[in-house]
């Protein structure tokens, strides 16, 4: 089954699709000649993952998934949050915003942090459905490892003594909350008919 991922971070579209496995095949906007910028001005983490799955939806009529990530630190009253991407500007650039993280946390004996990723998909009747992965952690003092990307060099899971960016991508989907969710999804896409 063919379905199209509403982003252009082929990080992403990379690890979706080894945790969706040979049954589905991932199409990105680009490879359907969009090659625009996919709109994320919502609030939330939920708002952004269906403002880009129904831009895609509405331009090509067609089964379409988005998803949105934010990095929940406690000790920052939940930031960067929907903000993550380009939590230390418009640039979005993971270096800075590592370091801007760090930063804000310097002064911070508390570094609990939770990733959550919502997943949006538009099915082929036009119905919305959301899936939603969480996993709690810490956030490391320095970055450790050269794998995954976003802040996984500076968050270590709970129960690891590890960074994301230490793990391989196999380890790393089997607990990520990117994982977790596109395991809800695939579950729900498993019970239904390829017609959704």
């Amino acid at each position: 089954m063919e379905i199209i991922f509403a982003t252009q971070n082929a990080h992403k579209i990379s690890e979706v699709q080894s945790i969706l496995g040979d049954g589905y095949t991932i199409v990105s906007p680009e490879r359907l000649g969009f090659n625009g910028e996919i709109p994320e001005e919502a609030s939330t983490l939920e708002g952004n993952a269906f403002q880009k799955a129904r831009f895609i939806h509405k331009m090509f009529n067609l089964p379409c998934f988005a998803d949105d990530t934010g990095l929940e630190v406690k000790a920052l009253n939940g930031a960067p949050g929907v903000y993550s991407a380009r939590y230390a500007g418009e640039g979005k650039n993971s270096e800075d915003n590592i370091a801007k993280l760090l930063n804000e946390l310097s002064d911070k004996d508390n570094r609990d942090a939770r990733f959550r990723c919502v997943i949006a998909y538009i099915d082929r009747l036009g119905a919305e459905h959301l899936f939603e992965g969480i996993v709690n952690g810490q956030i490391l003092f320095e970055k450790q490892g050269a794998e995954g990307f976003g802040y996984d060099p500076v968050f270590c899971p709970e129960g690891f003594h590890i960074s994301f960016a230490q793990m391989s991508l196999v380890e790393k989907n089997l607990i990520s909350h990117r994982g977790r969710a596109v395991n809800k999804f695939v579950t729900f896409l498993s019970q239904y008919s390829t017609d959704i």
